[in-house]
């Protein structure tokens, strides 16, 4: 991987540097430490990265999710903080991991992780593998490779001594890649959470492309649509005529090739997933159904199920009442109904977020990294860091760099983990500090 060994050289020579400040009694002697802990920790951080890739946390394995929970738990107090395990029996979830240290100095910081993948129990993709540089596994690169380098990160500042007086919420959700209903439940702590925080920085994998680090400011929504048509069952003999109509196939794909047609703008994406139709049709929720036709027979029933994603709430809201127009335009003899599910909110770009990126690009700048652009808003999924936003300043994508998520050609960069415990660390710790930039 000739571009990790580019990083590797680099992080070395920072590191050299660094330590020479220490010797000096500079006043970068913390982050010198913090550096060096990064560093001589890699092997250790591995290491535990494959301890919790080879344990099954997928989303509805809640037992899977609080075995995860308990590892991060117990290295999270010796690492200082005190933990809660926060149980949502009403969402269907196994719940959330909470650690806290309290302090009174510089920016309150809101960690965020998730403890779920979503890989289940019955996946054949289930082991860490090792390849050089690189490691294959379900979740390795989203999130499990991000929770450590954030552990690894808290682990340095304490190491270093510049972890006394920081007020840092580390918040590991259970239910990230398939969240419990009703959201106001399944996402209260972190919203709590985020109400007595400044400053929100989120774990999921890194992304570059070549040379180029993306720093992630925004990312779009998540929401569901289900639209439901009806027709009027009768010969196919018929169809077109004025006693028969069109049926129900006809009026869905009206509608999707007119989403398909006048919808489109940037940002706004919107997927049909699954398309059920026939005489009869049996639906066994949003990710499967049965239905049965004949082809002698026009259909009296379609159902599809769709989802929404867009920049911010104002295009969310403006697509769904276009979706809605669409939707009232029906075929003669047919009649169609949609309806909508937020799911997760956008995280729009702010002059904050794009603050906390340059504070990054400081970072990056001394210690010899890449500088970071903002990435484009379309090639980030949803996330938990989209909850908080409209409370902190946010960043995301702070995590190991990675690749084929929620595939089985998951991977990360194992060599970028020192790296990223170091950027992560040392910008917790000038937040924290109240620096803004070079000491």
């Amino acid at each position: 991987m000739r571009i990790g060994r580019l990083h590797v050289a680099s992080f070395v020579l920072a590191t050299a540097v660094f330590a020479a400040t220490v010797a000096r009694g500079d006043r970068r002697a913390d982050e010198a430490r913090i550096v060096a802990y990064a560093k001589a920790h890699a092997n250790e951080a591995t290491a535990l990265l494959e301890r919790l890739v080879n344990v099954n946390s997928g989303t509805m394995n809640p037992e899977g999710v609080r075995e995860f929970g308990r590892i991060l738990a117990g290295e999270l107090e010796a690492t200082g903080f005190s933990t809660r395990w926060i149980d949502l029996p009403e969402t269907k979830r196994a719940g959330h991991l909470f650690a806290e240290h309290k302090g009174n100095r510089g920016k309150r910081l809101l960690l965020i992780g998730h403890l779920d993948t979503v890989f289940e129990k019955d996946s054949p993709f289930q082991k860490f593998v090792r390849e050089g540089n690189a490691a294959k596994g379900p979740g390795v690169a989203d999130i499990k490779g991000g929770d450590v380098v954030m552990l690894f990160a808290l682990k340095a500042l304490r190491e270093s001594g510049a972890l006394d007086g920081a007020s840092i919420v580390a918040a590991f959700t259970g239910d990230e890649e398939n969240p419990g209903q009703p959201l106001e439940v399944a996402r209260r702590d972190l919203i709590e959470a985020a109400k007595r925080s400044d400053v929100a920085l989120e774990f999921e994998n890194g992304l570059r492309e070549g040379r180029t680090e993306w720093g992630t400011v925004a990312r779009r929504s998540l929401g569901w649509w289900t639209l439901r048509t009806t027709g009027q069952m009768g010969h196919a003999q018929g169809i077109f005529g004025e006693a028969a109509g069109h049926g129900a196939v006809y009026e869905a794909a009206r509608i999707l090739w007119a989403f398909d047609q006048d919808l489109r703008e940037q940002y706004l994406t919107y997927n049909a997933a699954l398309f059920l139709a026939g005489t009869s049709v049996t639906e066994e929720g949003p990710d499967r159904g049965t239905a049965a036709g004949k082809g002698n027979v026009i259909p009296q029933k379609a159902v599809v199920h769709g989802d929404l994603r867009a920049l911010t709430v104002e295009q969310i809201r403006k697509t769904q009442q276009k979706m809605r127009e669409i939707v009232a335009k029906s075929l003669p003899r047919t009649s169609a109904q949609i309806e909508f599910t937020d799911v997760y909110p956008p995280m729009p770009p702010t002059a904050g977020n794009r603050a906390l990126l340059d504070r990054l690009n400081q970072v990056n700048s001394d210690l010899g990294f890449a500088t970071m652009d903002p990435i484009d808003p379309s090639k980030r999924g949803a996330a938990d860091i989209s909850f908080v936003a409209p409370y902190v300043d946010s960043l995301a994508g702070m995590g190991i760099f990675g690749s084929g998520v929620h595939s089985p050609a998951e991977a990360a960069e194992l060599d970028t983990l020192p790296e990223q415990i170091a950027r992560a660390a040392v910008l917790m710790y000038r937040l924290t500090r109240g620096s803004s930039g070079s000491n």
